[in-house]
Order: C-alpha cells, then structure tokens, then sequence
C-alpha cells in the first residue's frame, strides 16, 4: 500500500456542487481535483469519483437512480467544456476541465512518489493489458498491480468472486473503472465498499485513449468544445446515437434551468453548499 512521500498536509476544502439539472457538479479544477485525491488517499478516506460530461448529465434525466450515484460520490467532476460554461454561466469561476485521460495520467505519474498502487477494470479484451503495457512505458516505476476484464454484462457469482480475490490480493490504493456511462458509476457505488480499495475512478475512454487504440481530439478541439465532434468522426457507428441525444437536449434544457422556467432539486448526502441559484 501507500509508503511514505512528499504528501500536501493540509486537507483542501471541498468545492461546492453546482446545480446542473440536478446533478451536483464540484465547482472544480485539475489541480484542486489533484489536491483532493492524494488527500483522500492519505487520509484512507473511501469513495468513488465520477469524471462526468453532458452525456453523464443528460443520462441522469431518464434514470433517477443514476443521478443519485453522481450526487453521492465522492467527486463528480467535470469532463467537459459544456459543464465548464454551464458554470461560469451560473457565476462560478473556479470551474476547470477536469480531463479523465489527463487525471489518470497525472495521478499515475505522481504516485510514483508514494508507491501507489493502481488496478484497472474494464475495457475490451486485450485493452486493459495494453494499457498496463503503455502506462509503464510513460511512467518508469508505477504499480499497475492488478487487471480485470469484465464481460459486456453484470458480473454473475462466480466473476464477481474472481474479482474480488483478484482485488484482495493486489491490494490496491485506486481502481480506475473504463466502461461506458452510466454502467461504470453503477459499478463503482456498487462494489465501493466490497472491494478493498481506497478511491474508484470512472474513466471511461480514458482507457482507449492513453492505450493509443483510439485517437485524442486535437487541443484547440478540446478548447473550443468541440471533442464531440472529432470523437462522433472517429467512431461514427458506436457514438452517434449518443451524441444525437446529447447534442440538442443539453444547451436547451440548461437554458430553461437558467431562465428559470424550469427547476432541479439537488439531492446532496453531505451538507456542502449549492452555489446554484436554480434550486
């Protein structure tokens, strides 16, 4: 597990959510995510952290139970310009993108300082050891301790068995979980407090992404909102129902919320203030 390193001593406060219809998004950036996660890890303090886009919102309208599990985490951070300008729309300048592939790869890199210890589930067959592969490749030194490749349905006893012995004997500080939304935020409030681990991360593409299986969106593309777009382009089969659901429905249903013509309850478990003026 963790050994002793350079850690932050001081635990940073929470951010508070804002109210993206409905869901609970930190008013957060990369670096301050950063300060959180190595503080949580030091701490032992458990939890999941959803590393959300406009997709993870728009599905959290059909399915309440999903949108429970983004408001319960420990973290849900935004992954994506549109929850970014959707905050400073509502007067949050303290909102950054929160990118997965880069948080993945930043929390690998300086883990290394304390010996942390990392587990990746999901993926398609040969991805995740592709991405152990790679990830040693770039960082000299990191412990990927532990993989596991789940079929494209609910783990039954046995796997779930599997899995769990596999989890215990690598005794890892972090899972990254790669599976689509919201299958890998449901896996994470599921197995939080079944598997022996400190923080779950949902990742998602992250996974194809820094294996090099699927190619980044250029930054100007990423800036600009436009990561959609070259992603739909690249995989054109898989993503463009998705896409064709999230693109017209997310800037009109958060210009009513912002109008005022239509309200979100946010359910918050911990008392953190909601900055959102649209209760």
């Amino acid at each position: 597990m963790l050994t002793n390193g350079n850690w932050i001593t001081q635990l940073p406060e929470i951010p508070p959510r804002i109210n993206i219809l409905g869901v609970g998004v930190h008013a957060i950036n990369q670096e301050k995510t950063l300060n959180l996660v190595f503080n949580a890890l030091r701490s032992k303090s458990r939890g999941y952290i959803c590393v959300t886009s406009a997709h993870g919102i728009i599905e959290a309208q059909e399915d309440p139970s999903f949108r429970k599990i983004l408001n319960d985490s420990f973290l849900t951070v935004p992954d994506g310009m549109p929850l970014v300008w959707t905050g400073k729309l509502m007067g949050v300048r303290t909102i950054g993108r929160v990118y997965g592939p880069d948080l993945m790869r930043q929390i690998c890199d300086q883990g290394r300082n304390f010996g942390l210890r990392h587990f990746l589930y999901g993926g398609r067959s040969g991805v995740v050891e592709l991405l152990k592969a790679r990830l040693e490749v770039l960082y000299p030194g990191v412990k990927v301790v532990g993989i596991f490749t789940p079929p494209f349905r609910p783990l039954n006893e046995n796997e779930k068995a599997e899995l769990i012995k596999a989890v215990e004997k690598a005794q890892p500080d972090i899972i990254w979980v790669g599976l689509s939304t919201p299958k890998q935020e449901k896996f994470m409030h599921e197995y939080l407090h079944i598997l022996p681990t400190t923080l779950m991360f949902g990742v998602g593409a992250a996974f194809d992404l820094i294996s090099g299986l699927v190619p980044e969106a250029p930054q100007w593309m990423q800036h600009c909102g436009l990561e959609w777009l070259f992603r739909l382009c690249v995989e054109p089969r898989r993503l463009w129902k998705r896409y064709t659901k999230i693109v017209p429905r997310y800037p009109v249903l958060v210009a009513l919320q912002l109008l005022g013509l239509k309200k979100y309850h946010l359910h918050q478990p911990n008392p953190l203030k909601d900055v959102s003026p649209f209760k």
